[in-house]
């Protein structure tokens, strides 16, 4: 049987019978299992669909070289220089995308079953009259009917992921001394977190850099990229850094006195 005429016949035998027997719940719970995970479509396919759309996103970023509009000015020899991380960075959400699959496929099942032993044990032994099949079979099977929509949520959400790390690698790798963050708040359907919109247009120092070290700049009233959550970390963010990695792009209250003299000397030469 499919997994809704399984979860049918099981919600008929309790609406006749009631709970009356362990024996009766464990039967249909394993039956349930079973289908549930049978309807699913097969998790080796989500795998590779979300496998070749990271891949798409590596190649848009890194091989064809998209990762350049955020990061102004940096030469095209970092990429070069940083794509043994780049290449780890994107097996390791490959990898990673596996295991939340899984997760996830579990997560959706387990909520089902409890929905319905938590259901099928407030019956009363010899059945009930009153209930209402199809709104319980709505209820029971909600989780798993939602599942496709979660998956191809998360894959989005984990590309945008993987977009932030190599961001992250390339700006590690180039040098880079500040980062502007910028939002998508004003974008039509956007479910934007009010913290991120208020920070759309702040520029945050990356510790220890090498501006720094030499004292010709200095943290800004944003503070430190480190003093907030990264772009993408959290669920279904699509914010973005914009790095920074010269004086001249800096915003003036970020220079020193010796930064903007430094500044000063390279707009004459």
């Amino acid at each position: 049987m499919t997994f809704y005429e399984t979860l049918t016949a099981a919600v008929n035998d309790f609406v006749e019978h009631g709970f009356d027997s362990q024996e009766r719940l464990e039967r249909w719970m394993a039956a349930i299992d079973k289908a549930a995970r049978a309807s699913l479509v097969p998790e080796h396919i989500v795998q590779r669909q979300m496998t070749e759309a990271f891949r798409a996103a590596y190649r848009r970023l890194v091989e064809k070289g998209g990762v350049t509009q955020f990061h102004p000015g940096i030469p095209k020899f970092t990429l070069q220089h940083v794509s043994q991380k780049l290449r780890a960075e994107l097996d390791r959400r490959i990898l990673a995308s596996a295991n939340l699959i899984r997760l996830n496929r579990d997560q959706a099942i387990q909520k089902t079953l409890q929905r319905f032993s938590g259901w099928s044990t407030s019956i009363p032994v010899g059945g009930t009259k009153t209930a209402d099949k199809i709104e319980e079979k709505d209820s029971i099977r909600k989780s798993l009917a939602q599942l496709p929509f979660e998956e191809r949520r998360v894959l989005i959400d984990q590309t945008y992921k993987l977009t932030s790390a190599i961001n992250e690698t390339v700006a590690t790798g180039g040098g880079a001394i500040a980062a502007k963050w910028f939002s998508h708040w004003r974008q039509a359907g956007y479910d934007y977190r009010e913290d991120h919109k208020e920070r759309d247009g702040q520029v945050y120092a990356i510790r220890g850099n090498w501006a720094m070290a030499k004292g010709l700049m200095k943290v800004g009233d944003a503070g430190y990229v480190d003093d907030v959550t990264k772009p993408g970390e959290e669920p279904f963010c699509r914010c973005a850094y914009r790095y920074v990695y010269n004086l001249r792009s800096l915003p003036d209250a970020m220079l020193t006195a010796k930064g903007r003299e430094e500044l000063k000397k390279v707009r004459i030469a």
